[in-house]
């Protein structure tokens, strides 16, 4: 799997369930080994909790220098000190990011920008899922769709100029299961006619998908050396579900998750791996969608993962692009 898929690799057919020869990450149960890192610089988005915080603590082990981008200064600060607890060495550093504030997003990559420091990785992470009303954006979209799509579209974009300037630079991107059910109402991308929280989820975490295969196709196009790819991560026991869920409730609603026994789940350590193995492996191909591998992607060692029909339609990640560009006033730099 060291080869180069060219063009949208929505062209290929994949098995749900690929043999042991195409397996990518682990085998009994073993911990995914993440490959030296060293000396690399990463922005990790949510990088203090769930996923983001996993994916954090494994790629500082390895020897990365972590940006931690988070919307809380505190939280920010307190996951770090966790991590150091385990891992004296690693190197992290908080900055705040909120991706539902294309400001925050301009200010953090001018940030960056001015430090004139690599980049080699960025881990498009963060997100919110299915709040039960309908919230806005400081700029006024949808809230899951700008803070899930928007916001980290508009992040890797402005970040390119730093990301091209790398030698065998990545841009990896979270998704979801539920992408397969999502639609993109390009009519109403901000639901603002009618707004139900999982169809809003679900089309941010296609848009997500979208955007990781745009931009594989683009870097192919145009010969970068950038790989863009996709990670989801089953169905893995975090915060993000409950938090959402308690968006403008008065008190915290009972995690659901913790109740759906007949459900496979996975813990955070095995959930983070189809984000790593895409983040950081050598083998992890551009324009590719890694999940885990068993009860039809809910949980498992990583392997490639089916992209759904709805991924599939000539095109659509084309206009989406040009639709995210017209939201956010991001185009790709000249230089590029």
């Amino acid at each position: 799997m060291t080869q180069k898929i060219e063009g949208h690799h929505e062209n290929v057919t994949l098995k749900l369930f690929v043999d042991s020869a195409t397996r990518v990450a682990r085998a009994g149960g073993a911990l995914y080994n993440v490959p030296s890192q060293q000396d690399k610089i990463v922005v990790v988005t949510g990088a203090n909790s769930g996923t983001g915080r996993e994916t954090t603590r494994r790629l500082a082990g390895a020897g990365a220098h972590v940006i931690m981008a988070v919307r809380s200064q505190e939280k920010g600060d307190a996951a770090r000190e966790e991590i150091l607890a385990q891992q004296p060495d690693a190197r992290l550093e908080v900055h705040l990011l909120d991706l539902a504030d294309l400001s925050s997003v301009k200010s953090f990559a001018e940030t960056l920008a001015n430090e004139k420091r690599p980049l080699h990785l960025l881990v498009n992470n963060a997100g919110v899922m299915a709040p039960p009303k309908r919230f806005e954006t400081v700029d006024g979209f949808e809230l899951q769709f700008g803070t899930n799509f928007l916001g980290p579209f508009a992040l890797t974009l402005r970040l390119l100029p730093l990301l091209l300037a790398t030698d065998g630079s990545r841009v990896t991107t979270m998704s979801s299961t539920v992408a397969a059910m999502g639609r993109i109402r390009f009519n109403d991308p901000q639901r603002r006619r009618h707004y139900s929280p999982y169809p809003a989820y679900a089309q941010s975490k296609l848009a997500d998908l979208l955007f990781a295969q745009e931009l594989a196709s683009i870097a192919n196009r145009r010969n970068w050396d950038l790989i863009s790819n996709a990670a989801h991560p089953g169905f893995t026991r975090t915060n993000l579900i409950s938090a959402g869920a308690s968006l403008g409730r008065d008190r915290p609603r009972r995690q659901w998750t913790s109740e759906a026994k007949f459900l496979p789940s996975q813990g955070v350590e095995q959930g983070s791996e189809p984000l790593l193995y895409a983040a950081a492996s050598p083998e992890a191909v551009s324009g590719v969608y890694y999940g885990p591998s068993r009860y039809f992607g809910l949980v498992g060692p990583t392997t490639i993962a089916r992209v759904p029909r709805s991924a599939r339609k000539p095109h659509l990640g084309e206009r989406l692009w040009k639709l995210a560009e017209q939201l956010t006033d991001v185009e790709l730099p000249d230089a590029t």
